[in-house]
């Protein structure tokens, strides 16, 4: 959007997946720096992922329209950006810069959404009890005279907490105050009421680690004194949660879109589990092999479940599926885009690997590490956490043996992996101890009945057991 005097407004973009709105996490520029085109300008949180917004304006920047911690709806000003005036004596460089800020981006955004709703601030519970301060006024439209551009500095003119009165001393090393870089450290501190920058942080050169917090998280709830009367040592945070009264956690964010989804499943799906426990020596001898042999690429355990999954789906395509209830059909879908739940710091989220049938099994292998570690790190964009065909979920990392998981709507089917434990077994009529899991398979009972999920369960059991059936059907 363009006003006469060439200042120009840059929208909360529509970052996809039918997102409505995003939190701002911190702002990179501040009031008066100098932009160019595709330069990212702020960090937002989506129900979904952190992504970085990049602004397709070249300009200096008059105002920043949100404070971190707000929540701003898709369509709305994000940031106000002014034309460079030419002068004279021109430094050199400013002619590209210049020719940038007539182009503008040469990316694609989205695009900028039709949302109007008004700008609403999230309340977020404070266990201090101090009140959050209004954000700071825009800066006038009319830009100031150019200086000399100057490094980007990290934001001051909307502050999103009150400014902390005393550091902890040693904090970031120095004695100002500590540096925190991770959002989801921002976040769990920010959640539980605590400004990050006061801790000391234990990272390299003094950044605040995750750890820190949940430290100042115990320290605020653990006695005063130890057994021997001596007072434990503080780290600081804020003050505990008065005794008897409970805390209120905002149903927010990733939690909110959990909450929905799982309700909706729960709600429109006719779900049956069925399970079967099986011996996994082989496969963990296969994996070893496997490994042995190439040991630069080496392959998981969820690597070569996720294999005989797509083995198993081939035979049984019934289980790749959806139900479209508005047009009543069941679709099947071409491609198995495979989904992969995983815990992360922000919640449950399934990263989705599409058209998995496609790769080998060593590829597989390296894009669930690549995956899972970016789901964990909050750095996926909202495409790469939609549009799963049917979920894999290792739930034996939690040390458990079986679960009843509810399906990933608008999926068909979910396999669950449990603990792989010794247990007793009886082979070639003789007990002996082998390594066993079980396998639970959760289905829509809409899209197939118990002969397609049962063969399809005792295909992958089959396979688990002896890995040269895998092979045999490949």
């Amino acid at each position: 959007m363009t006003t006469v005097d060439g200042t120009r407004v840059f929208l909360l973009p529509d970052l996809g997946e039918g997102l409505t709105e995003a939190e701002i996490v911190q702002w990179r520029v501040a009031v008066g720096d100098l932009v160019t085109v595709d330069q990212t300008v702020v960090e937002v949180e989506t129900a979904k992922a952190v992504v970085d917004v990049p602004c397709p304006y070249a300009g200096r920047v008059v105002a920043l329209h949100g404070a971190a911690g707000e929540v701003r709806p898709v369509g709305q000003p994000l940031v106000t950006v002014a034309p460079v005036d030419a002068t004279p004596a021109e430094p050199a460089g400013h002619a590209t810069y210049r020719e940038e800020e007539r182009a503008g981006s040469g990316n694609v955004l989205i695009g900028y959404g039709t949302g109007h709703a008004p700008t609403r601030r999230r309340r977020r519970p404070r266990l201090t009890g101090a009140p959050m301060p209004e954000p700071a006024p825009p800066a006038p439209a009319t830009p100031p005279a150019p200086p000399t551009p100057v490094p980007t500095v990290p934001p001051t003119a909307v502050p999103a907490v009150p400014p902390t009165p005393a550091p902890v001393v040693g904090a970031a090393g120095t004695g100002g105050a500590s540096l925190v870089i991770s959002p989801i450290v921002r976040r769990l501190a920010r959640d539980h009421g605590i400004d990050a920058t006061t801790l000391r942080g234990t990272g390299p050169g003094g950044v605040v680690r995750r750890a820190d917090v949940e430290a100042a998280l115990a320290a605020a709830t653990d006695p005063p004194a130890t057994a021997t009367g001596t007072p434990p040592a503080t780290v600081a945070g804020p003050a505990p949660v008065p005794a008897g009264e409970d805390l209120v956690i905002p149903l927010t964010g990733i939690r909110k879109v959990i909450a929905d989804k799982l309700s909706r499943s729960r709600r429109e799906i006719p779900e049956v589990t069925i399970w079967v426990d099986v011996d996994a020596t082989g496969l963990l001898e296969t994996r070893a092999a496997i490994n042995a042999a190439t040991p630069d690429r080496p392959v998981s355990i969820l690597a070569l479940l996720a294999r005989i999954c797509l083995s198993g789906l081939r035979r049984f395509p019934q289980l790749n599926a959806r139900v479209d209830g508005e047009a009543q059909r069941i679709v099947q879908s071409a491609g198995v885009h495979l989904g992969i739940a995983a815990q992360t710091d922000r919640g449950l989220v399934v990263p989705v690997l599409r058209d998995a049938q496609r790769l080998t099994t060593t590829e597989l292998a390296a894009a669930l590490a690549e995956t899972t570690s970016a789901a964990r790190a909050g750095t996926l964009p909202p495409a790469r956490l939609t549009g799963g065909t049917f979920t894999l979920n290792n739930y034996g990392v939690f040390g458990v043996d079986g679960s009843t998981p509810i399906i990933n709507h608008p999926e068909a089917a979910l396999l669950g992996i449990g603990r792989i434990v010794d247990k007793p077994w009886v082979v070639d009529g003789q007990l002996a101890v082998r390594k066993v899991t079980q396998l639970s398979l959760t289905f829509d009972h809409r899209v197939c009945d118990g002969g397609v999920a049962g063969g399809f369960l005792r295909h992958v059991a089959d396979c688990v057991e002896r890995p040269a059936l895998l092979i045999a059907n490949l």
